[in-house]
């Protein structure tokens, strides 16, 4: 990698978060000295620190002249003109955004890309399991912990070179990279504060989906609208490469047909393959959404050579991403489900699969909304999915480092709620969120967490003899 060329110091800023301690893994496994500084602790850095990478909390210009990097790598969340960046830049050291820097390690890789604003995660963690337990041996890279294999990075051996990676939109890095398969599970319009509209992002996923390397097919969501958008505008490109879509039926070159849903979670389906039968699938974790993620994952390692038989075997043993529909355990009859689900459209998938599991029983939903901007975009939206539990907490707003913008507020959004006729309540607090449930609780209710925050400490809380969140 000409881009790494001379580099034995690299330092990472921001490296408690999912993707860059993914980041920090791989660096350390290939052989580079790795620091790393964070503002807040958590068990991703935890992580990092038993692989011998050192880290320090907060940023920093100090850092600079202790571990004297040759690259800083930061997280889109730290802002370019804090001390330690800036220390960086008097000292001429190369700074790039952690997007740039993963580009590095997958375009030299035979690499398969998996982009969309929802899904992202699960799907990469399908493909990157099964290719595993193939025996194929990818590098992985995961935007969060996947439950198989304990872990959001893998350094791989095989020969091929393969490398799996979740490739995030949301500051437009994913124009980085280039990919030998791309998978795309939707195009939808989040990100607010990088993107001003939907026709903006559907813009950006056609400049991705056109950077990938010459012959490379692309599998392709074909019920997502955003998606057919994509398709038809790299159409009118000239794009010939080719495209293998999926969905429900038969129509498309992957599909699923024939679907129940498992008494207790997971479901049942069948799969075509170019119109024609090529066996059933079973899978552990619920919901219509992970069947087409799983659809994804079949065309995407079906194309590498996987044979299906094989690939519906691991499948049904996928045990899905930490945070997504994970079973926390269960206090006094009440079961206790958490979920990262923060966008509009995720938290009604979630929401859908948690009813089709257990319709019996009642749900109590604790939401923390995620970014201002975010919110600010979506909070009649967030309003119309919220009011389809039974009942909802809501907590203050996770800015994730964004400034407090005075007009938006959890209040805002339980006003909505209530006007449409739900039953919503704003906690000051995790403490008063967890404290409430146990007094609303009853045998046979579930208690759904729910947000990219750190809300799930509300149902860890619920379900410990302590009652302080910690």
């Amino acid at each position: 990698m000409a881009e790494l060329s001379g580099v034995k110091r690299i330092h990472l800023m921001g490296i408690n978060g999912a993707g860059m301690s993914s980041l920090a893994k791989l660096l350390s496994g290939l052989g580079y000295e790795v620091s790393g500084c964070d503002l807040e602790r958590g068990h991703y850095l935890e992580e990092v620190e038993a692989l011998g990478v050192v880290c320090q909390s907060g940023h920093s210009r100090e850092h600079i002249g202790r571990f004297a990097p040759d690259l800083l790598i930061y997280s889109s969340a730290v802002s370019p003109d804090c001390e330690e960046m800036t220390a960086a830049r008097k000292k001429g050291v190369r700074t790039v955004r952690r997007g740039e820097a993963l580009s590095w390690l997958f375009n030299a890789s035979e690499g398969i890309g998996v982009a969309g604003t929802h899904g992202k995660t699960t799907t990469s963690s399908m493909i990157g399991l099964i290719l595993s337990r193939a025996g194929l041996s990818p590098t992985l890279y995961v935007g969060g912990e996947m439950r198989d294999l304990g872990t959001n990075a893998v350094l791989g051996t095989g020969p091929r070179n393969l490398f799996v990676s979740e490739l995030d939109e949301s500051d437009g890095s994913f124009e980085f990279f280039h990919p030998a398969l791309t998978v795309i599970t939707n195009v939808d319009w989040d990100h607010v504060d990088h993107f001003a509209s939907r026709e903006e992002v559907v813009a950006a996923f056609v400049r991705f989906a056109g950077g990938r390397k010459a012959g490379a097919p692309l599998v392709a969501c074909a019920e997502d609208d955003g998606v057919q958008k994509m398709l038809q505008a790299l159409k009118e490109c000239g794009d010939t490469r080719p495209v293998l879509r999926y969905g429900w039926g038969a129509s498309w070159e992957w599909g699923a047909f024939d679907l129940h849903h498992k008494p207790g979670g997971g479901s049942v389906c069948r799969v075509c393959h170019e119109g024609k039968e090529v066996g059933s699938l079973e899978l552990a974790v619920s919901g219509e959404h992970n069947v087409l993620n799983a659809l994804a994952a079949l065309a995407a390692v079906c194309a590498l050579g996987v044979p299906f038989e094989s690939a519906a075997v691991t499948l049904s043993n996928f045990h899905g991403a930490a945070r997504r529909l994970q079973t926390m355990g269960k206090r006094d009859g009440v079961l206790v489900i958490d979920d990262y689900a923060h966008h509009p459209a995720e938290m009604a998938a979630t929401l859908s699969a948690v009813r089709s599991i257990y319709p019996e029983r009642r749900i109590l939903l604790v939401f923390q909304p995620h970014r201002y901007t975010r919110t600010a975009a979506f909070s009649e939206a967030l309003a119309s999915v919220l009011i389809r539990a039974d009942s909802v907490l809501l907590l203050p707003i996770y800015s994730a480092g964004e400034e407090a913008l005075p007009s938006v507020s959890s209040e805002d959004i339980a006003r909505r709620v209530c006007e449409g006729g739900g039953c919503c309540a704003v906690c000051t607090d995790m403490e008063e969120a967890a404290g409430k449930l146990r007094s609303m609780a009853h045998e046979g209710d579930l208690v759904l967490t729910m947000g990219a925050g750190n809300v799930f400490r509300v149902g860890m809380s619920f379900l410990s003899e302590n009652q302080r969140v910690s």
